[in-house]
Protein backbone atom coordinates (compact mmCIF):
# COMPACT_ATOMS: atom_id res chain seq x y z
CA UNK A 1 0.00 0.00 0.00
CA UNK A 2 1.47 3.41 -0.95
CA UNK A 3 2.49 5.33 2.15
CA UNK A 4 3.72 8.53 0.52
CA UNK A 5 2.02 11.29 -1.41
CA UNK A 6 4.22 13.78 -3.24
CA UNK A 7 2.88 17.33 -3.57
CA UNK A 8 4.52 19.52 -6.22
CA UNK A 9 4.89 23.04 -4.88
CA UNK A 10 7.79 25.19 -3.75
CA UNK A 11 5.43 27.91 -2.43
CA UNK A 12 5.78 28.10 1.39
CA UNK A 13 2.15 29.23 1.75
CA UNK A 14 0.85 26.29 -0.28
CA UNK A 15 3.11 23.84 1.57
CA UNK A 16 1.66 25.05 4.87
CA UNK A 17 -1.91 24.70 3.59
CA UNK A 18 -1.39 21.27 2.03
CA UNK A 19 0.19 19.93 5.22
CA UNK A 20 -3.01 20.89 7.06
CA UNK A 21 -5.47 19.90 4.31
CA UNK A 22 -3.93 16.45 3.74
CA UNK A 23 -3.22 15.68 7.42
CA UNK A 24 -6.36 13.49 7.81
CA UNK A 25 -5.12 11.06 5.13
CA UNK A 26 -3.16 8.00 6.33
CA UNK A 27 -0.08 8.90 4.34
CA UNK A 28 3.22 10.74 4.64
CA UNK A 29 2.89 13.93 2.63
CA UNK A 30 6.19 15.10 1.15
CA UNK A 31 7.25 18.12 -0.89
CA UNK A 32 10.16 18.77 -3.29
CA UNK A 33 12.54 20.00 -0.53
CA UNK A 34 11.87 16.79 1.47
CA UNK A 35 13.11 14.68 -1.46
CA UNK A 36 15.79 17.18 -2.51
CA UNK A 37 14.03 17.63 -5.84
CA UNK A 38 13.68 20.81 -7.86
CA UNK A 39 10.62 20.50 -10.09
CA UNK A 40 10.62 23.21 -12.76
CA UNK A 41 7.59 23.21 -15.04
CA UNK A 42 6.61 25.84 -17.56
CA UNK A 43 3.13 27.02 -16.47
CA UNK A 44 2.15 28.52 -19.80
CA UNK A 45 -0.87 26.28 -20.42
CA UNK A 46 -4.15 27.93 -21.40
CA UNK A 47 -6.12 26.27 -18.56
CA UNK A 48 -5.58 25.47 -14.88
CA UNK A 49 -6.10 21.80 -15.71
CA UNK A 50 -3.34 21.81 -18.32
CA UNK A 51 -0.85 23.41 -15.91
CA UNK A 52 -1.82 21.17 -12.99
CA UNK A 53 -1.44 18.02 -15.12
CA UNK A 54 1.99 19.15 -16.37
CA UNK A 55 3.19 19.67 -12.79
CA UNK A 56 1.69 16.40 -11.51
CA UNK A 57 3.27 14.38 -14.32
CA UNK A 58 6.67 16.04 -13.86
CA UNK A 59 6.53 15.40 -10.12
CA UNK A 60 5.53 11.77 -10.57
CA UNK A 61 8.33 11.17 -13.08
CA UNK A 62 10.88 12.69 -10.67
CA UNK A 63 9.61 10.95 -7.52
CA UNK A 64 7.90 7.77 -8.83
CA UNK A 65 5.24 8.42 -6.18
CA UNK A 66 1.54 9.22 -6.41
CA UNK A 67 1.79 12.95 -7.08
CA UNK A 68 -0.60 15.85 -6.52
CA UNK A 69 -0.21 19.29 -8.07
CA UNK A 70 -2.53 22.23 -8.51
CA UNK A 71 -2.97 25.37 -10.51
CA UNK A 72 -5.16 28.15 -9.26
CA UNK A 73 -6.09 31.72 -9.94
CA UNK A 74 -8.34 34.67 -9.28
CA UNK A 75 -11.12 35.33 -11.80
CA UNK A 76 -12.56 38.86 -11.71
CA UNK A 77 -15.87 39.22 -13.55
CA UNK A 78 -15.35 42.92 -14.40
CA UNK A 79 -12.08 41.95 -16.13
CA UNK A 80 -13.61 39.14 -18.17
CA UNK A 81 -12.18 36.48 -15.85
CA UNK A 82 -8.66 37.95 -15.68
CA UNK A 83 -6.09 37.49 -14.29
CA UNK A 84 -7.28 33.84 -14.24
CA UNK A 85 -4.70 31.29 -15.33
CA UNK A 86 -2.10 34.09 -15.45
CA UNK A 87 -2.68 35.14 -11.83
CA UNK A 88 0.85 34.31 -10.65
CA UNK A 89 2.35 36.08 -13.70
CA UNK A 90 -0.08 38.99 -13.89
CA UNK A 91 2.71 41.50 -13.53
CA UNK A 92 6.41 41.11 -12.67
CA UNK A 93 7.42 41.41 -9.03
CA UNK A 94 5.88 40.40 -5.73
CA UNK A 95 2.36 39.53 -4.54
CA UNK A 96 2.03 43.20 -3.50
CA UNK A 97 2.94 44.34 -7.04
CA UNK A 98 0.29 42.03 -8.54
CA UNK A 99 -2.32 43.27 -6.07
CA UNK A 100 -1.47 46.89 -6.91
CA UNK A 101 -1.81 46.17 -10.65
CA UNK A 102 -5.17 44.47 -10.10
CA UNK A 103 -6.54 47.32 -7.97
CA UNK A 104 -5.38 49.87 -10.56
CA UNK A 105 -7.33 48.05 -13.27
CA UNK A 106 -10.43 48.00 -11.05
CA UNK A 107 -10.19 51.67 -10.09
CA UNK A 108 -13.63 53.24 -10.42
CA UNK A 109 -15.47 49.90 -10.72
CA UNK A 110 -18.45 50.02 -8.32
CA UNK A 111 -18.57 47.59 -5.42
CA UNK A 112 -21.45 45.48 -6.75
CA UNK A 113 -19.48 44.82 -9.96
CA UNK A 114 -16.32 43.63 -8.18
CA UNK A 115 -17.46 39.99 -7.96
CA UNK A 116 -14.72 37.39 -8.27
CA UNK A 117 -13.79 33.84 -7.43
CA UNK A 118 -10.72 31.83 -6.63
CA UNK A 119 -10.51 28.62 -8.66
CA UNK A 120 -8.21 25.66 -8.00
CA UNK A 121 -7.73 22.55 -10.13
CA UNK A 122 -5.88 19.60 -8.61
CA UNK A 123 -4.27 16.92 -10.77
CA UNK A 124 -3.15 13.54 -9.41
CA UNK A 125 -0.70 11.39 -11.41
CA UNK A 126 0.21 7.81 -10.52
CA UNK A 127 3.30 5.76 -11.45
CA UNK A 128 0.91 3.40 -13.31
CA UNK A 129 0.06 6.24 -15.69
CA UNK A 130 -3.39 7.10 -14.34
CA UNK A 131 -4.47 10.73 -14.13
CA UNK A 132 -7.27 12.34 -12.14
CA UNK A 133 -8.47 15.93 -11.66
CA UNK A 134 -10.71 17.73 -9.17
CA UNK A 135 -11.78 21.35 -8.84
CA UNK A 136 -12.86 23.80 -6.15
CA UNK A 137 -14.03 27.42 -6.18
CA UNK A 138 -14.63 30.14 -3.59
CA UNK A 139 -16.82 33.15 -4.41
CA UNK A 140 -16.12 36.66 -3.14
CA UNK A 141 -15.39 40.26 -4.11
CA UNK A 142 -12.24 42.26 -4.81
CA UNK A 143 -11.74 44.76 -1.99
CA UNK A 144 -10.66 48.33 -2.75
CA UNK A 145 -7.53 48.01 -0.57
CA UNK A 146 -5.53 45.12 0.95
CA UNK A 147 -6.30 44.01 4.51
CA UNK A 148 -4.86 41.22 6.65
CA UNK A 149 -1.49 39.53 6.92
CA UNK A 150 -2.47 35.85 6.62
CA UNK A 151 -2.44 33.71 3.51
CA UNK A 152 -0.58 34.69 0.35
CA UNK A 153 -1.16 35.80 -3.22
CA UNK A 154 -4.35 37.81 -3.67
CA UNK A 155 -5.78 36.84 -0.24
CA UNK A 156 -5.48 40.43 1.16
CA UNK A 157 -7.92 41.78 -1.46
CA UNK A 158 -10.29 38.80 -1.72
CA UNK A 159 -13.25 39.90 0.41
CA UNK A 160 -15.71 37.30 1.71
CA UNK A 161 -19.11 38.97 2.38
CA UNK A 162 -20.32 36.13 4.64
CA UNK A 163 -17.30 36.62 6.94
CA UNK A 164 -17.05 40.41 6.61
CA UNK A 165 -13.30 40.27 5.99
CA UNK A 166 -10.66 39.34 3.43
CA UNK A 167 -9.22 35.85 3.11
CA UNK A 168 -5.97 37.20 4.59
CA UNK A 169 -7.88 38.16 7.76
CA UNK A 170 -9.34 34.67 8.31
CA UNK A 171 -7.82 32.27 10.85
CA UNK A 172 -5.93 29.54 8.94
CA UNK A 173 -8.35 26.83 10.13
CA UNK A 174 -11.29 28.78 8.64
CA UNK A 175 -9.49 29.40 5.36
CA UNK A 176 -8.63 25.70 5.18
CA UNK A 177 -12.33 24.91 5.42
CA UNK A 178 -13.75 27.31 2.83
CA UNK A 179 -10.97 28.14 0.35
CA UNK A 180 -10.87 27.03 -3.29
CA UNK A 181 -7.89 24.81 -2.43
CA UNK A 182 -9.74 23.24 0.51
CA UNK A 183 -12.73 22.51 -1.72
CA UNK A 184 -10.52 21.02 -4.45
CA UNK A 185 -8.85 18.75 -1.87
CA UNK A 186 -12.30 17.75 -0.60
CA UNK A 187 -13.34 16.84 -4.16
CA UNK A 188 -10.07 14.89 -4.62
CA UNK A 189 -10.30 13.09 -1.27
CA UNK A 190 -12.25 10.02 -2.53
CA UNK A 191 -9.74 9.60 -5.38
CA UNK A 192 -6.79 9.85 -2.99
CA UNK A 193 -8.36 7.44 -0.49
CA UNK A 194 -8.91 4.90 -3.26
CA UNK A 195 -5.37 5.27 -4.63
CA UNK A 196 -3.81 5.06 -1.17
CA UNK A 197 -5.59 1.75 -0.64
CA UNK A 198 -3.96 0.48 -3.81
CA UNK A 199 -7.13 0.68 -5.94
CA UNK A 200 -7.13 2.39 -9.34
Amino acid sequence: MPRELFVVTHNPGKIREYRALLAPLPVRVCFPPDLELQIEVSEDGTTYTENAIRKARAGMEASRLITLADDSGLEVDALGGAPGVRSARYTPGSDADRIAALLARLDGIPWEERTARFRCVIAIATPEGDLYTAEGTCEGMVATAPAGTGGFGYDPVFYLPEFGCTMAQLPPETKNRISHRARAVEAARPILQRLLKGHR
